[in-house]
């Protein structure tokens, strides 16, 4: 019977397909260490592979199994740039900020494709990405949003599409229009995962999964991370867990970063003409919503498709109709589509969607909150923070420096508060 992480329902595609999936040790008895990692997704994972390459000595603890939070389960789109669109980031803290995050986001790509190729994992990278329009009124900002790129940005990869050439590309009429993007791609994520936990452990980090923190606080200038069956004794720690924190564990993180429901579904191949037809240059698109629809032509020609407006879902069958449901209105003809994955994990947005990293207690650094670009960065924040630890701070303070504020409402009311939010949102996009 397929493994059923105890954090996340439904078994995915990347599972069935990604071929071995080593298994790691619980953490049995204490350890002493220079760097403790807490979470084993893209940050925690890169973090310890990093630094052990470095020399340093890491211990990694992941609560379930590596690659079973959204790290493992996510739409494998690495975009380009934040989250937010790098003319919308000026108004706030200005073109030299938003020029150098831009910078960082671009050096992420390349870190991806170099780290993948230097230690010979096969990510499954596909060129290509269509961002698409919902609404007629938003084609003015998504065209001069690829004048803005190339002009200001240096970046020449994004053209815009009209109505006509969008239906082409995408194999539907639904959209007004969008914008293709040749500079980015997307890939199989477990696949990164399980290669970047080999590269950790073959450096010589000490990774663990199955081992939850139960604890984490300060012993005069030392940190200690109690589990159940250890204690792990550090310099300093990270806390890379992102949409799976734990407010009695670290409670700062906790406030910032809020966990929203993602669900996908894999259809069965797709054949004849259906085939040929969806996605013929083999980009993935996503849409123009607030609530993101994401989706891709993929692995063998299956139709991965992912959204955010299944709140009531709690099984892979609620999963699967609701996002048949939802494939329908781009592609009515697949109303009937076999479903043979559908899977559900949480994602870590925070308020301005932008990266949150900040030292939340002496000698322990947060990093998460990638609200949907976390493909691309949150790998690359992982080197960045080993970067910080080995004596250059520079690249990781351009994430510190961004103004996160806590989620409104308290422990008690900010999920109801941001669940209220994105159903009205969901309301609007629909208007």
């Amino acid at each position: 019977m397929p493994y059923q992480s105890p954090i996340s329902p439904g078994y995915s595609w990347y599972e069935a397909t990604a071929g071995e999936r080593p298994e790691y040790p619980v953490l049995d008895g204490d350890r002493v260490c220079d760097v403790v990692v807490i979470g084993g997704g893209f940050t925690g994972l890169s973090a310890a592979a990093h630094l052990a390459k470095a020399g340093v000595n890491v211990v990694l603890i992941e609560q379930a199994r590596f690659g079973d939070g959204a790290s493992g389960r996510n739409g494998g789109q690495m975009g380009t740039g934040q989250r937010a669109w790098p003319e919308d980031q000026e108004e706030e803290i200005g073109r030299e900020r938003a020029q150098a995050l831009f910078s960082i986001a671009e050096d992420a790509k390349r870190h991806m494709h170099d780290f993948a190729e230097t230690h010979g994992i096969d990510i499954g990278y596909r060129p290509g990405q269509l961002s698409v329009v919902h609404k007629k009124r938003y084609l003015k900002d998504y065209r001069k949003h690829a004048e803005v790129m190339a002009e200001r940005y240096g970046y020449p990869h994004i053209s815009f599409m009209d109505r006509a050439e969008t239906a082409q590309r995408v194999g539907s009429s639904f959209f007004h229009g969008g914008v293709r993007d040749t500079g980015t791609g997307h890939i199989n994520p477990l696949k990164l995962v399980i290669g970047t936990a080999r590269v950790a452990a073959e450096n010589g980090a000490q990774i663990f999964e199955n081992t939850k923190a139960t604890r984490i606080h300060k012993v005069g200038d030392r940190v200690v991370v109690a589990t159940e069956k250890g204690v792990i004794n550090a310099d300093r720690a990270l806390v890379a867990v992102n949409a799976y924190g734990d407010a009695k564990l670290e409670p700062v993180s906790a406030a910032h970063v809020m966990p929203i429901r993602s669900f996908i579904g894999a259809t069965e191949p797709l054949t004849g003409a259906m085939k040929d037809k969806l996605i013929p240059g083999g980009e993935s698109i996503d849409d123009s919503r607030f609530v993101v629809r994401y989706f891709r032509k993929y692995g063998d020609d299956r139709l991965l498709f992912g959204g955010r407006e299944a709140y009531t879902a709690d099984n892979p069958r609620d999963i699967a109709r609701h996002i048949r449901k939802q494939i329908a209105e781009i592609y009515p003809e697949l109303s009937d589509v076999e479903i043979s994955h559908a899977w559900g994990g949480s994602v870590g947005i925070t308020m301005p969607r932008e990266p949150f990293a900040r030292e939340v207690m002496p000698g322990v650094t947060s990093l998460g909150g990638f609200s949907g670009h976390g493909v691309m960065l949150s790998h690359f924040t992982g080197r960045l923070y080993a970067e910080a630890v080995t004596g250059d701070n520079a690249r990781l303070q351009h994430l510190r420096d961004l103004k996160v504020p806590a989620f409104p409402g308290g422990r008690s009311f900010r999920k109801p508060m941001l669940t209220l939010a994105l159903t009205w949102y969901a309301m609007l996009d629909r208007l």
